[in-house]
């Protein structure tokens, strides 16, 4: 990542201490966990620190571990804590700053953690809001960070079908994806999650993890995959069969694709993300396969690979320009099988575009 973004970043997240009348923000990244806000806020990418941000001041707290990558990677300052604990740090440098009401991201930290915040005399606000709005629309760099990893995905698929055949089990498949995408010049795959390859009757678990299970003549598998590059996923969906399409399935996946095609003739900004999610459902419904589209369409992806705005029939979103979403119908019938059809697309003023248009959009056979 490009440090340029990051005072624009800031900026907008310093509209909204005003907003809510905050004298500071702070984001805690926890032996992993939240690395995302911190890195698109700061730029750092470590596995553990604290940020205290304020009207006029960025400021990282982390241990010997990341202070030198820490240094490398942001423009905040960075306090070496030492031997001491995260929260005595942060305990002076709020006291010292006189700092009275501190945002902090309450669906982000532990209960332990919370509660010894609270031994800290400040007015701790629950600003979880903050970061993933300034997050949700991409720019011009993010998407192309999506784009890139999209087309590491698709050269990886094809090379990885090709070592791929009848006989072969899920976590083959699994495995060389993940080597492809490392020796491609990806970070790998997500990560976060791992990938999905469901084949014969266990195509019906929307989020079945590869097992020793082979891939038999007539059966087909669903593979749910992607890419991260500069810590921006893509996430992608497709259906391949063994030596033959067996003609229920190829019918579910034509079904697929007409469903995805009809919710991109509503997407567009100011569309209730509910109703995309009705129109393709609608199509599903009509071919007597509703009850088993068991999920919504779906979900924003960026640094995380599930990020706002939802595509659900619950969801209250709103589409807006710079939005990045999956739509992925499917239909899973237990004891047969099942079938998803997954592309990222960008919202535009023009309607939406297609990411992962590197990836064919067809029933792969393979063997």
């Amino acid at each position: 990542m490009t440090y340029g973004r990051i005072p624009q970043r800031l900026e907008g997240l310093r509209a909204q201490l005003r907003d809510q009348v905050l004298d500071g923000f702070v984001l805690f990244v926890t032996e992993g966990s939240n690395w995302e806000g911190a890195y698109y806020i700061s730029g750092f990418r470590g596995s553990s620190a604290t940020l205290l941000i304020t009207h006029d001041e960025e400021i990282l707290i982390t241990d010997g571990r990341y202070t030198v990558q820490a240094e490398e990677q942001s423009r905040f300052e960075v306090v070496d804590q030492g031997q001491r604990q995260t929260l005595e740090v942060l305990k002076e440098l709020l006291g010292v700053r006189r700092l009275r009401r501190v945002g902090f991201e309450g669906e982000r930290v532990s209960y332990a953690l919370f509660k010894k915040l609270e031994c800290i005399d400040v007015k701790w606000v629950d600003s979880s809001s903050i970061i993933p709005s300034l997050r949700r629309c991409k720019d011009e760099l993010e998407v192309s960070c999506i784009r890139k990893a999209a087309a590491f995905a698709a050269s990886a698929l094809e090379e990885a079908l090709d070592s791929f055949g009848p006989g072969d089990a899920e976590v083959k498949l699994s495995a060389l994806l993940e080597f492809r995408l490392r020796m491609s010049g990806a970070e790998g795959g997500w990560k976060s999650h791992e990938f999905i390859v469901a084949s014969g009757e266990r195509s019906a678990l929307p989020h079945g993890a590869p097992t020793d299970r082979r891939l038999m003549p007539g059966e087909w598998l669903t593979l749910d995959y992607g890419a991260r590059y500069e810590g921006y996923v893509c996430d992608i969906t497709r259906n391949v069969a063994a030596k033959r399409r067996y003609a229920w399935a190829y019918d579910v996946h034509n079904l697929l694709s007409e469903a995805q095609k009809v919710a991109l003739e509503v997407m567009k900004p100011g569309v209730a993300a509910k109703d995309v999610d009705a129109a393709a459902r609608a199509v599903i419904q009509r071919a007597g396969f509703g009850a088993y589209f068991t999920h919504g369409l779906g979900h924003g992806i960026g640094l995380e690979l599930h990020e706002a705005p939802r595509l659900s029939p619950s969801s209250d979103d709103v589409l807006q320009e710079g939005d990045v979403v999956t739509v992925e119908p499917g239909v899973y019938v237990k004891g047969r099988g099942g079938l998803r059809l997954e592309d990222d697309y960008l919202i535009t003023a023009d309607g939406p575009l297609c990411l992962t248009e590197g990836v064919p959009k067809e029933f792969f056979l393979i063997g």
